[in-house]
């Protein structure tokens, strides 16, 4: 009974942050719903709008979930099932949207998107990005757990554990990986195919997690990671940014 007195605090700080995330996942909802009819008739302004906030809805999101996977590192299997869970939410949630460049940039010089479009998307990103880190700031601040702490949103955590080289492959590697699948899975029925894509999200996290993250996306690299990349913008440059787009690339050119 003592014990389970000394987890109850932890299991109350892991419902808050998992309360959060839904909430945050709420109401983006109710924003796209609120948005679609007024700004229909102006498509610029409403592609503009869903990619701003499925990126807001990811990025908030992967911030709350790395901070619970640090407070578990004796069960690392309860960050995966969370990773899993929540890949599955954002893939049901955000359709028609990307919330990655490299995705954006691969269906642009595919010919499956306009530079007009792709540009906008792009910029919706980038903001959706930098305003997650101020969203999560505040809300770390209202101190709802122990581990939420508003300075910790402004501290640079290196997660690149290898050398430049080795982090620039392994990022290349899980983007390759990652669009590769997005473009084989697109045959198969919606349903199955958010699960296989949510499934392998978590096994690059969970073999490339521990060495640089293993995150393949620079507009979330860029608000998980945006302290770090002012004071090591060339190391945080080549492997967030390029790497993933070499990834890409070489997908391409395979293709």
């Amino acid at each position: 009974m003592t014990a389970l007195r000394g987890l109850w605090p932890e299991v109350q700080d892991t419902c808050t942050s998992l309360g959060l995330m839904l909430l945050l996942v709420l109401f983006m909802g109710l924003a796209r719903v609120v948005t679609r009819q007024p700004l229909h008739r102006f498509m610029m302004a409403h592609t503009f709008v869903l990619e701003f906030l499925a990126t807001f809805q990811l990025c908030c999101c992967t911030h709350e979930l790395q901070l619970l996977s640090e407070q578990e590192p004796a069960h690392p299997t309860w960050p995966l099932t969370l990773i899993y869970f929540f890949s599955l939410v954002h893939g049901l949630t955000l359709v028609g949207t990307s919330s990655n460049p490299c995705v954006v940039l691969m269906q642009m010089l595919l010919g499956g998107m306009s530079p007009e479009t792709g540009a906008i998307r792009l910029l919706a990103q980038l903001i959706g990005a930098l305003c997650s880190r101020y969203c999560i700031s505040a809300l770390w601040s209202l101190g709802l757990t122990k581990y939420h702490v508003k300075e910790r949103t402004f501290a640079c955590r290196n997660p690149i554990q290898v050398d430049l080289p080795k982090a620039i492959i392994i990022e290349a590697i899980c983007s390759f990986i990652f669009h590769s699948a997005l473009l084989h899975f697109q045959e198969i029925r919606t349903k199955l195919r958010i699960h296989l894509l949510a499934a392998l999200i978590t096994f690059l996290v969970y073999a490339g997690g521990s060495l640089t993250g293993a995150v393949f996306n620079p507009a979330l690299a860029l608000s998980l990671h945006f302290k770090c990349f002012d004071e090591a913008f060339l190391q945080f440059f080549m492997v967030y940014w390029i790497a993933p787009s070499l990834g890409k690339h070489i997908f391409i050119n395979f293709y």
